[in-house]
């Protein structure tokens, strides 16, 4: 896992574009500790700029960016689990490997099959490969969107990096989006494809781009993308089809030449992927745990029990409150894109650091593909208030109770305005009074981007795993774990996003997977008979910190909050009274310390 950056410009020295190029990658170098590297040619007018994170051939012929046929070159941030398979279908081609990595293989995939090649890679990955015969640059980025690439382009070029914060080096792409404020407090999140900066994008997943630099055209194309479509109807089917992929997927992403180990809360996904794991090695499994001494947040008592039956080598972190509070202003600066959440990846994160782990799996994919989230149970209801008349809607929210005021949301259309309306943080009224705004300019926003898909023959439980895996997975949990991860240098993988997995997981009936009691039930009975009990049979806590009383005796989010803007202070003492979530007051204080860095 790495950073990536790289201009390609008609325009400029390229003795500037190194220079930017460099310090592009120097603000990355902690997603790349291990090495850097720089290629730039004057007669492509382009420099391309890496820093690595060694898992796979920790060699220096690994070294990036990388040449193969003396013609292609590539810049690279991801793993290919299948890697092993393509390499040898290639050689039985007629090609031929210097090293032993992964990005080789993906070069003369290239340079065999051109962009077809991408839709065979099985892993996750961003990168750019530049042609120096044809002169073209050619951007890509995984199906799942699990590896984040951001660009910019206009007539004289592009620019591309790993990290929205890395744009800031180029005067001519530095204006800021001040929208990206409307969008955090509605969402949480800033959603793609809005970013921070103007004119800066994030490449949407499952797409590459292209551009010629001889007839300055660009392509912006789909390779691969996922779709709900069943065709498993049978349980026992399912259930062995889930237990065949799965083991399959953990095997792939326990593929590394470093230390790996798991993130192990003490719930259903993390379970299973610590068993499986353990199954894929002769070694003992490293887990890492996080506890805390406020006992109605600590979930340590769960991690203990699978501990005991795995016999794996276990770190167990007791998070103080004052460990919390000395890290916090480390936390806000660690954040690329702005987001509400977080700051539990970065402290295990730190402790997997800590322990020489390099690359640690995640649970991430699970609820959102099998029906983990509360959602799933509410889209029914909140999909029939989307249909009632707006003026009755209007009657309801503006009735002056509280908690009906997300009822504003429905009158948005399609699964953008239910989404807000189950997982919106501020309504469009609240988010014009905290800026300034008239109700209608934010409205306004809102409506604009994203656009989202019409998903009019969905079942209601399918639209909701479409929602949260299209929508919060993709802008806010693996966002979340890319930056927190890679802010200590670790690599956060993501087996439940293993491409056949996935394919899987959307092939199954929904009345299969989501059941009407418990969350994940497919899930579940497949691997009741290897979980213990307690792990699968226990209401969903979810992996929290005790945020609210934490943030309550915060020095510096008081200091921030007496601050700024009055409604900002006014809002900070509702939540010191207990009227507004600890989510919600996140926003705010990331508003307030970004405004007052600038």
């Amino acid at each position: 896992m790495c950073r990536i950056s790289g201009i390609l410009n008609t325009m400029l020295p390229i003795t500037k574009m190194e220079g930017l190029v460099r310090e592009m990658c120097e603000l990355q170098k902690h997603g790349g500790p291990d090495d850097e590297g720089i290629y730039s040619s004057v007669d492509g007018k382009i420099v391309l700029g890496h820093r690595r994170l060694s898992l796979i051939d920790l060699s220096k012929a690994g070294h990036q960016p990388m040449q193969y046929e003396e013609r292609y070159w590539i810049s690279y941030n991801g793993e290919l689990y299948n890697f092993h398979e393509l390499k040898e279908s290639l050689t039985q081609l007629g090609h031929h490997f210097n090293t032993h990595s992964d990005t080789e293989v993906i070069l003369a995939a290239y340079s065999h099959w051109g962009v077809h090649s991408f839709a065979m890679l099985k892993g996750m990955f961003a990168f750019a490969i530049w042609d120096s015969l044809d002169k073209e640059l050619v951007l890509v980025r995984d199906a799942a969107g699990i590896k984040p690439l951001y660009y910019t382009r206009e007539e004289n070029g592009i620019a591309f990096t790993s990290e929205i914060r890395a744009m800031n080096v180029l005067p001519a792409f530095g204006e800021k989006n001040e929208n990206w404020q409307v969008y955090l407090m509605a969402y949480g999140h800033v959603p793609e494809p809005v970013t921070t900066i103007k004119n800066v994008y994030p490449l949407p997943k499952g797409y590459f781009l292209k551009y010629n630099l001889s007839r300055k055209r660009f392509l912006l194309q789909s390779f691969k993308h996922y779709s709900y479509n069943t065709t498993i109807s049978e349980k026992s089917f399912a259930i062995d089809s889930i237990r065949h992929e799965l083991a399959g997927a953990v095997k792939r992403h326990m593929l590394a030449d470093a230390p790996i180990g798991i993130f192990l809360s003490g719930g259903v996904d993390s379970g299973i992927l610590s068993l499986l794991a353990a199954e894929n090695t002769r070694e003992q499994v490293n887990t890492l745990s996080l506890y805390f001494e406020e006992a109605a947040y600590s979930e340590k008592k769960y991690p203990d029990i699978l501990i005991k039956k795995l016999g794996c080598s276990n770190h167990q972190y007791l998070l103080k409150e004052s460990v919390f509070h000395e890290s916090f202003p480390a936390i806000l600066k660690a954040m690329d894109m702005p987001c509400s959440d977080g700051i539990n990846t970065w402290f295990i994160s730190k402790y997997a650091k800590e322990q020489g782990l390099k690359a640690v799996l995640s649970g991430i994919g699970g609820d959102e593909l099998f029906g983990g989230y509360p959602s799933f149970k509410r889209i029914q209801i909140a999909s029939l208030l989307h249909n009632l008349p707006a003026w009755s809607i209007d009657a309801v929210k503006n009735s002056g109770k509280k908690q009906l005021n997300r009822l504003s949301y429905l009158n948005m259309d399609g699964i953008k305005g239910i989404y807000l309306f189950l997982r919106g943080h501020f309504t469009p009224v609240e988010i014009a009074k905290q800026i300034g705004a008239s109700e209608k300019e934010v409205w306004n926003i809102l409506n604009d981007e994203p656009v989202f898909q019409d998903l009019p023959n969905l079942p209601f439980k399918e639209q909701a795993s479409w929602m949260e895996f299209n929508i919060y997975m993709q802008n806010q949990l693996l966002r979340d774990a890319d930056v927190m991860g890679m802010a200590h240098g670790v690599e956060i993988r993501v087996p439940f996003l293993d491409s056949d997995f996935i394919k899987l997981a959307l092939s199954i009936a929904p009345n299969l997977k989501y059941g009407s009691t418990r969350p994940k039930p497919l899930l579940i009975d497949a691997y009741k008979h290897d979980l213990p009990q307690p792990i699968w049979d226990r209401p969903k806590m979810g992996f929290s910190f005790p945020f609210a009383a934490w943030l309550k005796k915060s020095e510096y989010v008081q200091t921030l909050m007496e601050n700024s803007n009055k409604n900002s202070l006014a809002n900070y003492y509702a939540f010191l009274k207990g009227d507004l979530h600890w989510s919600q007051l996140m926003s705010l204080i990331i508003i307030n310390n970004r405004n007052n860095a600038n």
